[in-house]
């Protein structure tokens, strides 16, 4: 049984129950993201014969790919506990000496968001993940001394949504490095029909598959609209069919192709206020009233991979697939 500890903002039962409760235990429960989770059978089965921790492993991509959930499996699959906590947890050198210093041989440490641990705190890390040693100074100015503390061997889990800002000295001693992608229409279905047998609802193939179409390629979104489909279909008594879905999703601003309300926000914005752009991050994120970085890890990636906005050097521009998709009438070429 796996021991989670965690640090950091806390999430609310409910929402903490329903993942737990559809989270693979296993690798070979784990859909999607095939050749990772070969490389990760490879790897912890390597260091299984050996009689050692394994090595190292960041995990990086987008949010709701299941970066969380393969530190859980491979806590799971060594048999180890899991130690949870987060880059912006991690303010200090000292926060992380604590946790570090506190682990047990073996044990598998999952920090969130790494890319945004304080600068002191990753250079503890390089240490730690190299010699499993620490350095504590003691004292302040010229009599301040370093004191070397051994800390039990352990394996990180790093994940990140932005590995180009993880340090290169950071990325280069993780033993293992992988890249999540956006899940396909049909392993998108099979991970929504794995949800709904583990929640007791039987529905029709094409109902699951209509909720997996709308879920931007992501198993996080996909397990929160079948949610929010189930409740739909218990409160109104409807048939759990394609047409319930239809409904359920059109009540909460999902539509067709997966655009929430934000996505309609900043292509309206990028259509209506600055006439197809281009136009900057920034100008874009204060139209919407939302953070930059939110538009930039969340919003744009969907955008672009489905061809309705356009990353250039002079700004974001909307393409004539988004035009067309709100109703709008694209200008020429030239006026892109």
């Amino acid at each position: 049984m796996t021991e989670v500890a965690t640090h950091g903002e806390p999430e609310s039962q409910g929402e903490v129950a329903f993942e737990g409760a559809l989270r693979p235990k296993r690798l070979t429960e784990f859909v999607g993201q095939e050749k990772v989770r070969r490389q990760l059978v490879l790897l912890l089965e390597a260091a299984r014969q050996q009689e050692r921790t394994p090595d190292h492993i960041l995990l990086s991509g987008p949010p709701g790919l299941g970066k969380t959930t393969l530190a859980m499996i491979v806590a799971e699959e060594t048999g180890q506990a899991l130690r949870i906590t987060s880059g912006p947890a991690i303010n200090h050198a000292g926060d992380l000496a604590a946790v570090l210093s506190s682990l047990i041989p073996g044990e598998i440490l999952f920090i969130d968001e790494i890319h945004r641990m304080a600068r002191p705190a990753e250079e503890m890390l390089y240490l730690a993940m190299e010699d499993f040693r620490i350095d504590i100074m003691v004292g302040k100015g010229a009599g301040a001394t370093t004191l070397p503390l051994d800390i039990a061997p352990f394996t990180l889990v790093g994940a990140t949504t932005r590995s180009g800002l993880l340090p290169g000295p950071l990325r280069d001693r993780f033993g293992f490095t992988a890249h999540l992608e956006f899940y396909s229409g049909e392993e998108l279905t099979e991970v929504v029909a794995r949800s709904a047998q583990l929640l007791g609802i039987e529905w029709p193939r094409q109902a699951l598959a209509e909720i997996a179409t709308r879920s931007r390629g992501t198993p996080r979104i996909a397990n929160r609209l079948l949610r929010r489909v189930r409740d739909f279909v218990l409160v109104h008594r409807r048939e759990p069919d394609v047409s319930s879905v239809h409904d359920a999703l059109e009540l909460y601003d999902v539509d067709d192709l997966g655009l929430d309300r934000l996505d309609r926000a900043v292509v309206e914005a990028l259509i209506v206020r600055f006439s197809g752009g281009p136009v900057g991050l920034g100008t874009l994120s204060v139209a919407v009233g939302e953070e930059p970085e939110t538009i930039e890890s969340v919003v744009e990636p969907f955008l672009v991979r489905q061809g309705f906005l356009q990353r250039t050097p002079r700004g974001r521009v909307a393409t004539p697939t988004a035009y067309a998709h709100l109703g709008h009438e694209a200008p020429g070429r030239d006026d892109l």
